[in-house]
């Protein structure tokens, strides 16, 4: 019998959605254990601190990455009443979510479940509700900066106030803008580690203003201290698949319980 695994989810700004044919995952925020969500499917919306997935026996199902102006389009929902959250995709939008899973499931091979999981996806896409150009230009500016942009030179930059700015972004993101900031950076320093830097450089490259300060903001965000943080990465198995998406460092294995 295979044991539970439990997989540290670090603030990513990609939203994720698991289509699953099997056993429930279960996905818990690690600064909350009330908060705990658990199912075959998933929805895991724009988060600004860190969760904990498990799980027990055999994965077996797709996870669909998204940016969050794309899950909007798709749900349809506001992205503010599920950032933070793990929901049932049909909870969302019953259509196409909810027969979805048995669709792909009665597929004998993936490379036809990926062509109907594009065009059931692009059919939501066409039907969903269309994003403000504004709130697509600060989410693309603050990506292209790592985060390093104030939020009163996006408001200045759109025309907006600056509490009209974080309504709609919240509403379209999931997020404030400056929480969206704050995990870019927190992947700005994360990506600077992995490429062979210290941790003190990484934070002052990423904007950090010394290192006490960034070990506040790591450990608020992710639950753990920077040094933990490597010491799970660096102990995980070669089989093991550390990243969601390329590119970033989005998750570590953990071998203990919490």
């Amino acid at each position: 019998m295979i044991g539970t695994r439990r997989r540290l989810l670090i603030p990513d700004a990609v939203v994720k959605v698991m289509v699953g044919f099997g056993d429930p995952v279960r996905v818990r925020d690690s600064a909350d254990p009330t908060l705990c969500f658990s199912g075959v499917c998933l929805a895991s919306g724009a988060r600004t601190t860190s969760a904990i997935g498990e799980h027990t026996g055999l994965i077996h199902g797709v996870t669909i990455l998204l940016t969050p102006l794309a899950a909007y389009r798709l749900f349809g929902v506001p992205m503010s009443e599920w950032a933070q959250l793990s929901v049932p995709p049909e909870d969302l939008r019953p259509s196409p979510w909810a027969d979805l899973p048995a669709r792909l499931a009665h597929v004998s091979d993936w490379g036809r479940r990926f062509a109907l999981l594009d065009h059931v996806l692009r059919q939501a896409l066409d039907t969903g509700p269309a994003v403000s150009p504004e709130v697509a230009w600060a989410w693309h500016r603050i990506r292209t900066t790592g985060g390093r942009i104030r939020v009163e030179e996006l408001a200045a930059r759109t025309g907006w106030s600056r509490r009209h700015l974080e309504r709609r972004f919240r509403a379209q993101i999931g997020l404030t803008p400056k929480g969206t900031a704050q995990v870019m950076r927190l992947q700005a320093a994360l990506s600077g580690k992995e490429a062979g830097a210290t941790w003190a450089d990484a934070a002052a490259q990423a904007g950090y203003h010394d290192q006490p300060h960034f070990d506040r903001v790591f450990k608020a965000m992710t639950g753990r201290t920077p040094s933990a943080f490597s010491a799970y990465r660096s102990g995980a198995s070669l089989h093991d698949a550390q990243d969601f998406v390329p590119g970033q460092v989005t998750s570590a294995m953990l071998r203990h319980p919490n």
